[in-house]
């Protein structure tokens, strides 16, 4: 059995336990909000993104003057999964369950005789995916100093993928990651960047009741070559985004649990420690009573 000082230690020891996760708690909080305006803020830009390159395609007729990140390159022998998750822990599932989703896939795909290559985006999904899928692992990319997700990481992600697509190293390109729908659901999603999947055509205008004609300069073909490069930056940046609000949703919610955890451990110990106490008092005042009886 303990002694009285180590239960004190033990309940000091979770004292201090609950401070920290209480701050962190706070602090995830305060980040929230700003990575939730910053992810609803980017969706309407990722949806219109796909009806103007869904508009522009339909443009195209023949399929020699589509870009390769629209029609594949006819083959879907090797695949390249980006995995993108946080660069720290503490989360509850919030990284287990992205890499969770894609080593599925992966093994999935290996399953079927596909070649697996894994570009990872955060320390905490090569951390994850290390012990099964190391071999997998082709590229590695850690945001450990940003604070704050902007343009240019999605664009510094982006150009990676791109070259590895012009080399030839991969035929399809899937994006992972969580997208946040409230702070204690964020759902792990698997978004195909290549070849892009825009939404069809059902009729321009359509939705408006009249119909838009555009004419683009220059031409159709080289529009579109364009904004499927920028596409691609797009989504990745909306993924980083809806990470960031999903990874600080699924802290507060996992330090909020820690804090009440703690709390609980506490008031359990104090009744333990008090117990012990009152038994040790009885039996230092029995032992003075008999001594006392004996003389």
């Amino acid at each position: 059995m303990a002694s009285l000082k180590d239960m004190r230690n033990r309940i000091a020891s979770v004292k201090a336990t609950r401070k920290i996760t209480k701050a962190m708690q706070m602090v995830a909080a305060a980040k929230l909000r700003r990575a939730q305006e910053a992810a609803t803020a980017a969706r309407p830009y990722a949806e219109r993104m796909d009806q103007v390159l869904a508009n522009v395609a339909s443009r195209v007729t023949t399929r020699d003057g589509q870009s390769p990140l629209l029609v594949g390159t006819g083959n879907d022998k090797v695949h390249l999964l980006v995995v993108m998750t946080a660069e720290r822990g503490l989360c509850g599932g919030f990284n287990s369950n992205i890499a969770k989703l894609a080593r599925a896939d992966a093994q999935r795909l290996m399953a079927a005789g596909k070649t697996v290559k894994i570009m990872t985006v955060g320390r905490k999904g090569a951390d994850n995916l290390r012990r099964d899928l190391g071999k997998q692992i082709v590229e590695r990319v850690e945001l450990r100093g940003v604070k704050q997700v902007r343009a240019a990481q999605a664009d510094e992600v982006s150009q990676k993928v791109l070259a590895l697509f012009e080399k030839g190293e991969f035929d399809v390109a899937t994006m992972y990651f969580a997208e946040f729908r409230s702070v204690i659901a964020q759902k792990p999603t698997a978004l195909q960047l290549i070849p892009a999947r825009v939404p069809e055509m059902k009729g321009a205008g359509k939705a408006q009741g009249a119909t838009a004609v555009y004419d683009y300069e220059p031409s159709e073909e080289e529009v579109l070559s364009f904004l499927l490069g920028q596409n691609i930056t797009t989504q990745i940046l909306r993924g980083l985004l809806e990470n960031a609000a999903s990874e600080q949703g699924a802290r507060m919610s996992a330090m909020d649990n820690a804090t009440r955890n703690a709390g609980d451990m506490i008031n359990k110990l104090t009744i333990k420690y008090n117990r012990q106490r009152q038994a040790q008092i009885t039996k230092e005042l029995i032992e003075i009573i008999s001594g006392a009886e004996a003389l």
